[in-house]
């Protein structure tokens, strides 16, 4: 126990030393190339035409967003169950293909509604 303590940190002690003098040597090291274009936020593909901040998106960003995190979400479920898959047994094998069978069920409702039919 108490050599878990000491490895653990130790190693979050070298991260607080490196991470900082990994940045400051990539800044001094690296090539450095100013110009407009590296200077403007990237907006995922979509180039502002005027600058103000108040104007609305148009909601089928919103829906992909909201749809992505859902979806997402599985992975949080299913990463815990991987790792004990021999400890759940077949009760946790089927829990699991319920699971992914309501996922598929969503699936099929956001393809029969039309919602990601603009991209």
């Amino acid at each position: 126990m108490q050599s878990n303590l000491v490895l653990s940190s130790l190693m979050v002690a070298v991260l607080v030393i490196l991470l900082p003098l990994l940045f400051h040597l990539t800044k001094y090291l690296g090539t450095h190339s100013d110009n407009k274009r590296k200077n403007e936020p990237f907006e995922g593909g979509i180039r502002a035409t005027h600058k103000d901040a108040n104007d609305r998106f148009n909601v089928k960003f919103f829906l992909v967003g909201i749809i992505f995190l859902i979806f997402d979400v599985e992975v949080l479920f299913m990463f815990p169950w991987a790792l004990n898959l021999r400890e759940l047994g077949m009760f946790g094998v089927i829990e699991m293909f319920v699971f992914i069978g309501l996922l598929i069920g969503g699936l099929v409702y956001v393809y029969k509604s039309k919602v990601l039919k603009w991209i």
